[in-house]
């Protein structure tokens, strides 16, 4: 990898994070990616990969756990700026940031847990998430309405029982990422408190158990036709689902500002992931135009293919320091203030790996597309990312009025 942390001046202890976190990745995690994929295939998919279990308890005795918290007292204490350089690493094995507990879309719900959770809450769902005893799911998305607008979310939070002691829960979601995963405990669900109330003030969230009477997965989606199994992406019911009271995360009308405090973090994580992706991409589009040869050279020696992997450095770097700017403002400014260049690496990272991974696939031929090479997978991976934490359109018209404001 071109990229060199301390030239950014990152500190010593996230130079050695990377140095050990590059090493484990070299001695456990390349090397099973064959066995992770026919344990897949192997049995019942949707039951965990014990090729994960076992890794995970090698990442926590390495101390290479939790590393995206950056509340030392509960993960590695590093900032956005030193995690970005682990988070890229990771992200050049899709399934390997589940065995450093970095995985979405615990994270995300962790981070609510650790902002908004209460003690109680904290102790019941927030430390087992934290030691990987149990996995999560975020049920926001709905499919009746068009959930980019998060106004449109039509699924109640009532109140209910005597003393208002209870919240009953109503209505239909999907593309619940993590829901299949058998150890899915938790899920935080967001709905309407008051449908009277302000736009931005009818929303709460409520953490939900899975085992709660009233849930039903009614089906599990695919993506490309990848069912992304252990975890998946679930369409939900909830019907009459009670809910104690104590369960709702900071107050009724207080979801807009959680879901906002979550996805900052999350964005910029999937895409730091992403330009891991593109990395590994681009260096498997080297490796195989060396070692083809077409029309009596190399397709090394093709200036498409050349112009290829010109045009794929570029971009990666590019889309590596707008990251780089954005996680270092998190951590000067803080998430508010850095939402444009939070907007912008979300539309910018999905396109850059897409057209990384593309010009990988057709280096590769025909063997491109099939599933003996990790290419095909990514760019499914990659271009559902042009739709999750918020789609294109919404980030740009984000960046176009703050750019707009600022010549008032």
């Amino acid at each position: 990898m071109s990229f060199q942390p301390d030239i950014l001046g990152l500190s010593a202890r996230a130079q050695e994070y990377r140095s050990k976190l590059s090493a484990f990745m070299d001695e456990h995690i390349y090397p099973n990616e064959s066995t992770y994929h026919e344990q897949g295939r192997s049995g019942d998919r949707w039951q965990p990969r014990l090729i994960v279990e076992e890794l995970k308890l090698r990442a926590q005795a390495a101390g290479l756990w939790n590393l995206f918290l950056p509340e030392s007292q509960l993960g590695a204490g590093l900032t956005n700026l030193e995690y970005a350089g682990l988070c890229e690493i990771m992200g050049r094995v899709p399934w390997s940031p589940e065995v450093f507990n970095c995985s979405a879309p615990d994270t995300g719900n962790m981070e609510v847990l650790v902002r908004y959770g209460t003690k109680q809450q904290q102790e019941q769902w927030l430390k087992p998430l934290l030691a990987g005893e149990i996995r999560s799911c975020f049920a926001m998305t709905e499919p009746d309405v068009a959930s980019s607008d998060a106004t449109n979310i039509r699924a109640r939070i009532e109140r209910h029982g005597d003393g208002d002691r209870e919240y009953l829960l109503n209505g239909r979601k999907w593309w619940t990422s993590g829901a299949g995963d058998p150890r899915c405990k938790l899920c935080i669900f967001m709905g309407q408190t008051d449908p009277t109330a302000p736009a931005y003030q009818r929303q709460a969230m409520i953490l939900v158990p899975m085992d709660a009477p009233g849930i039903t997965i009614t089906r599990m989606l695919t993506v490309f036709g990848y069912d992304d199994a252990p975890h998946g992406h679930a369409e939900m019911n909830f019907e009459d689902v009670r809910v104690p009271a104590e369960n709702l995360l900071l107050g009724e009308g207080r979801g807009f500002e959680i879901a906002q405090g979550r996805l900052g973090p999350g964005r910029i994580h999937h895409c730091m992931r992403l330009i891991g992706l593109a990395e590994r991409a681009l260096e498997l589009m080297c490796q195989r135009v060396k070692s083809r040869t077409a029309f009596g050279k190399t397709l090394a020696d093709q200036g498409t293919i050349r112009a290829n992997i010109a045009d794929s450095r570029i971009e990666i770097e590019q889309a590596r320091l707008l990251t780089l700017k954005a996680a270092h403002l998190m951590d000067t400014v803080g998430n508010k203030a850095a939402r444009t260049e939070i907007a912008m690496i979300k539309v910018v990272a999905p396109d850059v790996a897409l057209r990384v991974i593309d010009r990988a696939i057709q280096a590769h031929g025909a063997a491109g597309v099939s599933g003996d090479f990790f290419l095909a997978d990514a760019w499914a991976a990659a271009r559902t990312l042009r739709l999750a934490d918020g789609p294109d359109e919404v980030h740009r018209e984000t960046i176009a009025r703050l750019e707009l404001r600022r010549h008032d």
